[in-house]
């Protein structure tokens, strides 16, 4: 895969399609690198006549790590969100789009159609709001706004994401990552064990960064609440939300789709936290659908 710098780093990046179909930028989320969008769902997306960037996000993955920001302590940056406080992460949401709009800058790309998901859904909203001239059209997946209101998950979820194993056993740590996608994915699309297991080692032996994933979540936490900005994004916006996500319960797309202006949103039954095979047709088609919409 290549690799190229922007915004002052290493960003690595895989692109599939012809240079000269229009520019589809995904963006993944919390501590995943880009091998979580699924080869499947960025070739059919390539099929449709896009061409198709996706890349790790800062200190994930291949591109450059941020060791020199130190590890933040993430209950006691909590309490300070949680009570008003003043609090400092090594880096924020905004940082992370403006990482994105670089990427297209230094591919020479004018605008793009962007699709995040999860924590990706966070940043390609950001990056909506305030550079909307780098945006074509919007699709958050899986997403939230960031409002204090919307419900909390259950404490089970809580407890595993925050409870990362301190082993650096690679078995511990492949089971742990299995443990947490059957919790979180999608309950009506179950993903098969040795399926499950062989992406999981991939991802793994690719690149396991337990520091970037801390900082990623501390960037989620100060950057908290983004519904003024939501309120500001004026391209074609679509929202796609499982019914049966426990990370991201569907009131937060549909949060999301109630502050973007004219947003249209989608909920599928039987979905959780991923990107089911089954469902990758039809999510897709959606996108090619809103991306046409919009384009005409």
């Amino acid at each position: 895969m290549p690799s190229i710098v922007a915004n002052g780093f290493t960003i690595e990046y895989e692109e599939l399609g012809r240079p000269d179909d229009p520019a589809l930028l995904l963006v993944m989320g919390l501590g995943s690198q880009l091998t979580l969008w699924p080869d499947e769902f960025c070739e059919a997306l390539a099929g449709y006549g896009y061409r198709v960037i996706r890349y790790d996000n800062r200190d994930i993955g291949l591109s450059s790590k941020m060791e020199h920001l130190g590890v933040p302590n993430l209950l006691q940056l909590s309490m300070q969100v949680r009570l008003g406080l003043p609090a400092r992460a090594p880096y924020t949401l905004l940082n992370m789009a403006e990482d994105a709009k670089a990427l297209l800058e230094a591919l020479q790309i004018d605008k793009a159609h962007v699709v995040g998901a999860s924590m990706g859904g966070m940043i390609s909203q950001i990056l909506t709001a305030n550079f909307p001239f780098r945006v074509k059209s919007l699709t958050s997946i899986m997403s939230s706004s960031g409002n204090p209101r919307l419900p909390l998950q259950s404490f089970q979820i809580i407890k595993q994401l925050f409870g990362r194993p301190k082993s650096k056993d690679r078995d511990t740590l492949i089971r742990y990552s299995m443990d947490t996608w059957k919790l979180i994915g999608s309950p009506g699309y179950p993903t098969p064990h040795e399926e499950l297991k062989a992406r999981i080692t991939r991802n793994y032996d690719r690149s396991y960064y337990p520091p970037g994933y801390k900082r990623h979540l501390a960037a989620i936490i100060v950057s908290g609440n983004h519904v003024d900005q939501l309120k500001q994004i004026n391209v074609p916006t679509l929202v796609l939300h499982g019914e049966e996500d426990p990370l991201h319960l569907v009131e937060y797309g549909r949060d999301v789709a109630k502050h973007v202006p004219r947003a249209q949103l989608h909920t599928f039954p039987g979905m959780g936290h991923n990107l089911p095979s089954p469902l990758i047709p039809e999510l897709t088609e959606l996108i090619h659908k809103h991306i046409q919409k919009a384009d005409s």
